[in-house]
């Protein structure tokens, strides 16, 4: 049986507004899915959301840092996606705009 994070849950019920949202255990974390398109993940108890060229300095502007990857053997190396605004996790109203670029940039 797969296992259940209560906050990846809370992540899914936001998103719910967009559509279809799957999560998978990945990599100690779990990949949030939109469809086929993997448009966050949450580690460490943080969401990132996806971001490109043109959706990065919105998440720049609020401060958000890009999620690092990287361990005793990788070299850290920053990933395209963004921790997403606290005000976010409030509620699918701070939500959506943020998710929406997510999907815009997968």
């Amino acid at each position: 049986m797969a296992k259940r994070d209560p906050f990846v849950d809370h992540v899914l019920e936001l998103l719910e507004p967009l559509g279809t949202m799957r999560a998978r255990a990945m990599f100690g974390g779990f990949g949030i899915f939109h469809f086929d398109w993997m448009i966050a993940l949450v580690a460490d108890g943080r969401l990132y959301l996806k971001t490109d060229s043109i959706t990065r300095p919105a998440f720049e502007a609020e401060g958000s840092q890009a999620f690092v990857y990287g361990g005793k053997r990788a070299k850290p190396q920053a990933m395209s996606y963004h921790e997403a605004p606290s005000a976010c996790l409030e509620g699918a109203e701070t939500m959506l705009p943020w998710a929406r670029l997510a999907v815009e940039a997968s």
